[in-house]
């Protein structure tokens, strides 16, 4: 009897403990503060501990064209509680997309630290930009205060992107031809240590003329800045066709990874790059069998080191037929091997395969062997946080 109620008593308490885990706290919900819906989470520390959870405000409703902010909400608290919700950025009744934020810790002349924050404008919906009829810029924002205040956006379209549409710009005359453009939906990465120690490297994607089947036009592809923002440089495109959605990571020895969606589905594995300079070209490319995927966007994570190993996080939907089983999972050799995963949310009850019970991902480290996740939920109603003990 004693030994029965000690199992059942250990039973409970690893119960509770993985519900403790699994809390949930909404941080943007469909149909409040303004907006039909919210989509596309991405979120940061600060050097305080306070956590910067961004999205696209979506004003008239889900489509990913259309009058869309970027919106922004603090948490003081390890994700408790969140702040009102704050418009960091707008573009009248047309697109803004991705917000990508990163906190740049390394230029001399801001010790605390400033905020970037990248993304793209859009005056078409995707498919007619693919088309050519539509131009996407790429842009950033800077708060040195936390996010409390912005600085006016920062047009670097002719740095880091090539499209050929004179009539919009005359300079926008590049023979490349790049339509559709992207940076990472998610956070940006910066070298924390090593020879490319502050470089911020935004994973990025593009289309080049014509559309083609199976959308093979889409190509990954990133672009950084060594300078805090002053300049940039375009980096090469990985080898992958299809390449699309990515997220960037840093390696032990100077070395980055770069997490990408295939976009074809021919194969529905996440497809990963290894640069071994800081992302200006790439060494090789592979499907990762270890990382199943929806076709949807996921986030990677460098958050510690192990015997001079960098231990990475990817979290992903990880069913291979619908954005669902939202999987966290952990890497102790610089991303060779995923011996530790979690299930982080898995719905249930929709026959319809459309519906997205789990889709956009992004994490950030937010104390010892802790992960602060957020994501979205039950097909876009709602983009949630919770803490995750990965140890």
């Amino acid at each position: 009897m004693k030994r029965l109620i000690a199992a059942v008593i250990i039973t409970i308490t690893a119960t509770l403990h993985a519900l403790a885990q699994q809390e949930t706290i909404p941080v943007f919900t469909a149909g409040t503060e303004g907006y039909k819906s919210f989509r596309i989470p991405a979120l940061i520390s600060l050097p305080d501990g306070s956590l910067l959870a961004f999205a696209e405000g979506r004003v008239n409703g889900a489509g990913d064209f259309g009058n869309i902010d970027l919106v922004m909400k603090k948490s003081r608290d390890h994700g408790k509680t969140w702040s009102p919700l704050q418009v960091v950025a707008e573009y009248g009744d047309l697109q803004l997309s991705n917000p990508g934020p990163v906190v740049d810790l390394t230029d001399p002349a801001f010790p605390a630290g400033r905020v970037f924050l990248f993304y793209n404008t859009g005056n078409n919906h995707e498919t007619e930009t693919l088309k050519g009829n539509g131009v996407k810029h790429c842009m950033y924002i800077v708060s040195a205060d936390g996010g409390n205040t912005w600085g006016k956006p920062v047009d670097i379209t002719l740095q880091v992107h090539k499209p050929r549409q004179p009539q919009e710009d005359p300079a926008f005359n590049f023979a490349e031809d790049w339509r559709y453009y992207a940076n990472t939906p998610g956070h940006v990465m910066q070298f924390r240590e090593g020879k490319y120690k502050g470089r911020i490297f935004v994973a990025a994607n593009h289309t080049a003329g014509e559309p083609v089947p199976h959308a093979e036009h889409y190509v990954a592809h990133g672009y950084y800045t060594d300078d805090h923002g002053k300049t940039f440089h375009l980096g090469n495109n990985i080898t992958f066709r299809g390449s699309n959605e990515s997220m960037a990571a840093e390696l032990s020895g100077s070395r980055l990874m770069m997490n990408s969606r295939n976009q074809k589905g021919d194969v529905r594995e996440r497809i990963v790059s290894v640069s071994s300079d800081g992302g200006a070209t790439w060494d090789t490319t592979w499907f990762e069998h270890q990382l199943p995927d929806a076709v949807c966007q996921g986030s990677i994570l460098t958050i510690g080191k192990r015997k001079g190993k960098n231990i990475l996080a990817v979290c992903n939907a990880a069913d291979p037929h619908s954005r669902n089983n939202l999987t966290l999972r952990i890497s102790y050799d610089d991303g060779r091997t995923w011996p530790r995963s979690q299930v982080i949310y898995k719905g249930s009850g929709q026959t319809n395969p459309r519906y997205s019970y789990a889709a956009y991902s992004d994490m950030t480290v937010t104390g010892k062997q802790k992960i602060g996740l957020i994501y979205e939920k039950d097909n876009y109603s709602s983009i949630v946080f919770t803490t995750v003990h990965w140890k």
